[in-house]
């Protein structure tokens, strides 16, 4: 975790944490949506909490997230303020 900050320290970038209601409720919906963000997102740590009602979707990242993934046509999310 130390290494993770460290490199981010360097570059100046800002962390920002996303956090999303999904309709990821089920191990193949999570399977799709985990290919769509592994592909999208290469470099960002991101989790679903599927044990909340609202199955949750939390991604760390410097990029502007929202706009990647609102419409991806693979699940549905809205952005939690």
């Amino acid at each position: 975790m130390l290494v993770f900050f460290q490199k981010f320290a360097a570059s100046k970038m800002q962390i920002m944490i996303y956090v999303f209601k999904t309709s990821v409720d089920s191990p193949s919906k999570f399977e799709s949506a985990s290919t769509l963000l592994n592909a999208l997102l290469p470099n960002t740590i991101w989790n679903f909490d599927l044990e909340d009602c609202d199955n949750i979707l939390r991604i760390d990242s410097e990029l502007d997230i929202p706009s990647l993934i609102q419409n991806n046509g693979i699940f549905d999310c809205i952005e939690l303020e």
